[in-house]
């Protein structure tokens, strides 16, 4: 089956309540805000491929990735706050992977060119902060922890000058990881 075959047919479904109950909504792409389907999101089930979701409309907050998997009461496994608001689906990628990362906004101060995973940047550049990158190829996590840990940011090919800019306010990111066409 081809990516693009897979990425047609991801599909993941939202519940209202825990343990899959309640009213559901299922959605096969990017849905920027949940509101006028469900009054409320607190279960999930992801039928086939990989999700970003995120806790506020508009692809804002924090971000959790879902893959293939049933999630009967997300808030206590994720810790989250609030409920599902939006989603994004990630496209299925089989190419190279490429980003260079930065020490500071704009693309400034060190830079280093990454094309596998990285679980902590300290270690393996010297590089105590990334605070700007631009993703050449692939889909990447990246983690405001070593060991991908902490509060994650999905990023798809782009530049992305200034991670404040985009609602993180005091973000440096310090790991990073590919999603592989093996979390599908």
């Amino acid at each position: 089956m081809s990516a693009t075959d897979m990425n047609m047919m991801s599909r993941i479904v939202f519940y209202e309540d825990r343990n899959f109950m309640g009213r559901s909504y299922e959605c096969s792409g990017d849905f920027a805000d949940m509101s006028s389907y469900l009054s409320r999101c607190h279960s999930c089930r992801v039928e086939r491929g990989c999700f970003m979701v995120y806790d506020r409309p508009n692809y804002m907050g924090n971000q959790y990735f879902m893959r293939r998997g049933e999630y009967a009461d997300y808030m206590s496994m994720f810790g989250m706050n609030d409920c599902i608001r939006s989603c994004r689906m990630i496209p299925m990628y089989r190419g190279s992977y490429r980003m260079r990362i930065y020490e500071r906004e704009n693309f400034g101060g060190q830079m280093y060119e990454m094309m596998d995973d990285c679980d902590n940047i300290m270690d393996r550049y010297r590089m105590n902060n990334c605070m700007s990158c631009h993703v050449m190829d692939g889909h990447w996590l990246m983690y405001e922890q070593p060991h991908y840990r902490g509060r994650m940011m999905y990023m798809r090919p782009g530049e992305y000058r200034n991670f404040m800019n985009m609602g993180w306010s005091g973000a440096r990111f310090m790991s990073m990881r590919r999603i592989m066409d093996s979390y599908y």
